[in-house]
């Protein structure tokens, strides 16, 4: 019988902190230690890294999602071991988990197999302390804002146009839609209001996008939480709190880090999910990796057409990044799923749904050479039901594309079950350089950016509005945002706003039904369809699995 991840983590042999860090050449002082097995790095030893020359920045990504799982994270770490096993000094940058999903619907997210990150408990609860920091600011900010509202409103903020919201982490639907503040006057103004989870809050954005303390505390003062009556913004330093949640996001802004199975470091450090928010680990932690190793393998969330779109658009875009190579991943029963597989048939040869559902890893490695300029490799996540026909198939396929489609086993083998991926990743890098550009440029109107990521990436004809939110859109480019980049916030299921529409569809049209600033952030948010910004727990949520054993072992965590 096969471990489990857990046990599989549980097994691990782990390298203390010190020993990761003096590997890094980072000097002992500079780690605030978190136990023996993981730590913060000091962010004046970052900051000292400056001057340094960096190393090549990979960015894992997938196909589009499906329930059966692809394999992300899993991969990201098996190539940053594969790459060590070659002979290149690599660090892993992941985002922190947050405790929704590992309670709802994934259990763990720390990899899986023999590619994982550990300590995976605690990676997986509480970690460092930093989404509770994230969360702290977060309430602090609406605690205020409601206080300024009930001593006068001396700023004349309009009850009606309050836009902040506080935030948990955790699947919780009975908190999307509340009212506040009942119970008499004592308690302030009742009205309408609603929790996001941490991981889509602003604060977590601006978190993974800072690159200092003094960054940090600049786009905390400029968060947009309200406006007056006569529609002007009502701003975080307006109620003189930046200050205060900037301390408390003090600690917590270092990167941490921990390690792989293998030893390999990974710095593991801010979360925002790729649906609803820009789903890639802090800037902070990236650039330091890049400081500090040959290769940095950082992944972004969900599928390309999300998390990758918006690691180039957005984070690339702010933080002055230029990505080397990409690996798209993929698994046969996934593209079998995309041609129209039953979930419970996807361990089935079925060459006709496999040849149906490439089509969407086509659109995936198209989107990523000709709208960003980037060399691309095809990993294949390998299950023992792959049959040779169905690889033979894909292989063939894919090779008028000209990519390499690769086979790997680092889930069941480890880092060494991904070497020819990383073989394949160092030949692309070590070739003439990347042309990495970006889909659009800072001065293009805010509409036009929308529609470009549709219609480019998404393979849409069109994207539509009511008139509504038409005109916020229009508002919000006059009143100076319009430099900003489009965050979409969709399905992760789908190229279309419809999560039942597999494949690669085209012609759809993407409706935007809410615009939202993220002054701080600097980018504004497009919401499309019926995307939640606070999941709800599925019917039988993976809490019920994990457990305590009398000997204090976690168990049930994936």
């Amino acid at each position: 019988m096969a471990l489990s991840d857990i046990a599989i983590a549980q097994q691990a042999k782990l390298q203390r902190a010190t020993r990761l860090a003096e590997r890094l050449g980072i000097p002992e002082e500079h780690l605030v230690p978190y136990g023996h097995y993981k730590a913060k790095v000091a962010l004046a030893y970052v900051d000292s890294l400056a001057d340094k020359p960096n190393g090549k920045l990979i960015l894992v990504t997938a196909i589009t999602p499906t329930p059966a799982g692809e394999g992300k994270t899993t991969t990201t770490v098996g190539l940053g071991d594969a790459l060590g096993r070659i002979g290149k000094k690599a660090i892993v940058c992941l985002r922190e988990p947050s405790l929704g999903p590992v309670f709802g619907m994934k259990g763990g997210a720390a990899g899986g197999g023999y590619a994982q990150v550990v300590p995976m408990e605690e990676i997986n609860l509480h970690f460092t302390g930093d989404f509770n920091a994230i969360a702290l600011a977060n309430n602090l900010l609406a605690a205020a804002l409601d206080n300024h509202i009930h001593h006068g409103n001396e700023l004349g903020i309009d009850v009606r146009r309050i836009t902040w919201k506080r935030v948990i982490d955790m699947n919780d639907r009975a908190l999307r839609d509340i009212t506040v503040s009942l119970g008499g006057p004592a308690n302030g103004y009742p009205r309408e209001d609603g929790f996001d989870i941490v991981v889509a809050s602003e604060v977590m954005a601006i978190f993974c996008l800072a690159t200092s303390l003094k960054d940090l505390k600049e786009r905390l003062g400029n968060i947009v939480v309200a406006f007056t009556r006569e529609q002007q913004p009502v701003r975080a330093r307006d109620l003189k709190v930046h200050g205060a949640m900037t301390v408390l996001l003090k600690d917590a802004l270092a990167p941490n880090l921990v390690q792989t199975l293998e030893n390999t470091p990974a710095l593991i450090h801010g979360g925002p999910f790729a649906n609803i928010a820009h789903g890639c680990n802090s800037v902070i932690a990236t650039k330091t990796a890049l400081k500090l190793a040959d290769y940095c393998v950082t992944e972004a969330g969900f599928g390309a057409d999300l998390g990758a779109q918006k690691f180039f658009d957005i984070k690339c875009r702010k933080a002055g990044l230029t990505p080397d190579a990409v690996v798209l991943v993929a698994t046969i029963r996934a593209l079998k799923y995309h041609g129209g597989v039953d979930l419970k048939e996807l361990s089935i040869e079925n060459l006709v749904a496999l040849e149906a559902g490439v089509a969407n890893l086509e659109r995936h490695v198209e989107n990523l050479r000709k709208h960003y300029g980037l060399p691309c490799v095809v990993a294949i996540n390998r299950f023992d039901f792959d049959t040779a026909a169905e690889i033979a198939l894909l292989q063939q396929k894919m090779a008028h594309h000209g990519v390499p489609v690769i086979l790997a086993t680092h889930w069941a083998d480890g880092g060494k079950g991904a070497e020819a991926v990383a073989r394949a990743v160092v030949e692309l890098v070590e070739q003439a350089p990347a042309g990495f550009k970006l889909l659009y440029p800072d001065e293009l109107p805010l509409w036009d950016k929308m529609k470009k990521i549709a219609t480019s990436i998404y393979g849409a004809s069109d994207i539509s509005a009511d008139a509504a939110v038409r005109t916020k859109i229009a508002k919000l480019q006059t009143d100076g945002y319009g430099h900003y980049p489009v965050c979409v916030a969709k399905t992760q299921y789908s190229f279309s706003t419809n999560p039942q529409l597999r494949g690669a569809p085209s012609g759809h049209v993407i409706n935007v039904r809410e615009v939202r600033l993220a002054a701080g952030a600097e980018f504004i948010v497009m919401v499309c369809g019926d995307v939640m910004t606070m999941p709800g727990l599925p019917k039988v949520p993976s809490a019920e699995k994990i457990d305590l054993t009398d000997d204090g072992r976690v168990v049930g965590l994936f």
